[in-house]
């Protein structure tokens, strides 16, 4: 359920300029997700989202939209993946350039954008279903290397 509402939430910040967690709450209510505002406020926080102001007002981004620090070079800020990995990633197994990372279901697809939003360098991209998400090394970077980088990340301590 909290994947499954934490990909609704951000999918509609991707697609919609929502400005409030009352915005967001109603639209999730449009799309059959019952939240409350503190579970509201619980899952912007754990998905890095920020709320920023622009020409048009103030709205929520997704890591990777912003610009800044955090964000440098377009990839997601280090914290957010941390958090995802610490919170979906159930187990890794290398093959080749192929990393596989099993998730809870509905979980895959929050971490599959995490991973592609990073700037964890030799990644080509992933692919995510359900409950697995598969991430592609650069051609001569084993899968191992990635492995132990996101590995790494899950460990550092937070912020």
């Amino acid at each position: 359920m909290k994947g499954a509402r934490q990909r609704a939430i951000l999918q509609l910040v991707l697609r919609e300029r929502l400005s409030s967690q009352r915005e967001i709450r109603a639209r999730l209510a449009a799309v059959g997700v019952e939240a409350t505002q503190s579970t509201i406020s619980r899952d912007i926080e754990e998905l890095g989202l920020a709320r920023v102001h622009d020409q048009q007002g103030v709205r929520y981004v997704a890591p990777g939209a912003m610009n800044g620090d955090e964000a440098a070079g377009g990839g997601a800020p280090r914290r957010v993946l941390r958090r995802l990995l610490q919170s979906y990633a159930l187990s890794m197994a290398a093959s080749g350039n192929l990393l596989v990372i099993q998730t809870p279901p509905a979980a895959a697809h929050l971490l599959g954008e995490g991973i592609d939003r990073s700037d964890v360098e030799n990644i080509v991209g992933t692919v995510a279903g359900d409950n697995t998400v598969l991430v592609v090394a650069r051609e001569g970077v084993r899968a191992r290397e990635i492995e132990r980088a996101l590995n790494d990340i899950m460990k550092e301590s937070g912020s």
